[in-house]
């Protein structure tokens, strides 16, 4: 088999793997499936080009991995979890607290109009830029600063998403939060038990919190 064609089926059982946890985790998510559009983004994107070099045999194992700075690519699953909690639509304008090494923006791009990304660790945040770049997204827009300030000269948002832990939702990120729009966000200290929680604005500004799934996330860094 061809270099390109092992990397295919790992990605194919990568996506597969992904569909199994769902099922078993139906009971928290509520669902046994998650948006196909979700699914095909995950088979889409090339994880191997966003984890070091050192770990690229097990860029598509369904395991979140070290990325430096004491942080970490998450878990395809949870990727998807995530992504699917937002229900994006095409034009959706996302924003995203957390770059990372850009794998969920990716992921994000691939399905709504604009994404709009705010990394602390600006080495983090420079190399996603570029390899973001490099892959040909033109629809994300990065910033180096602290995420719970989030990015207020381009909200509202349709829909938030963070990617480490934070105690409570960070009070500017639901005022960036357009009404009728939705934040996928984990809640709790690390090693203390956190939440995957979705967070709804209704049209008169009032939010509702639901928590999904246990999780374990890195913490959500100021700075």
């Amino acid at each position: 088999m061809t270099e390109k064609g092992k990397t295919a089926a790992a990605r194919a059982a990568m996506t597969g793997e992904i569909a199994q946890e769902v099922c078993d985790t139906a009971r928290f998510l509520g669902k046994d499936s998650l948006d196909p559009r979700v699914m095909a983004a995950l088979d889409r994107v090339p994880r191997e080009a966003f984890v070091p070099e050192s770990r690229r045999d097990a860029a598509y194992f369904n395991i979140p991995l070290p990325i430096g700075h004491g942080q970490t690519i998450s878990q395809p699953y949870i990727v998807a979890v995530m992504t699917d909690m937002l229900d994006l639509r095409a034009n959706a304008r996302v924003l995203e607290i957390g770059t990372g090494c850009g794998y969920q923006a990716a992921v994000l791009a691939e399905i709504a109009g604009h994404v709009y990304t705010v990394e602390c660790v600006a080495e983090l945040g420079a190399d996603a830029a570029r390899r973001l770049g490099a892959l040909g997204y033109a629809n994300i827009s990065f910033r180096i600063g602290d995420g719970r300030a989030g990015w207020p000269e381009h909200a509202p948002y349709d829909a938030v998403i963070v990617t480490a832990a934070a105690e409570s939702a960070p009070p500017a990120l639901i005022e960036q939060l357009a009404p009728g729009g939705c934040m996928a966000i984990p809640i709790g200290r690390q090693g203390e038990g956190q939440e995957l929680c979705l967070l709804t604005k209704d049209a008169a500004g009032r939010v509702a919190r639901r928590g999904v799934l246990p999780v374990a996330f890195v913490p959500l860094v100021s700075g």
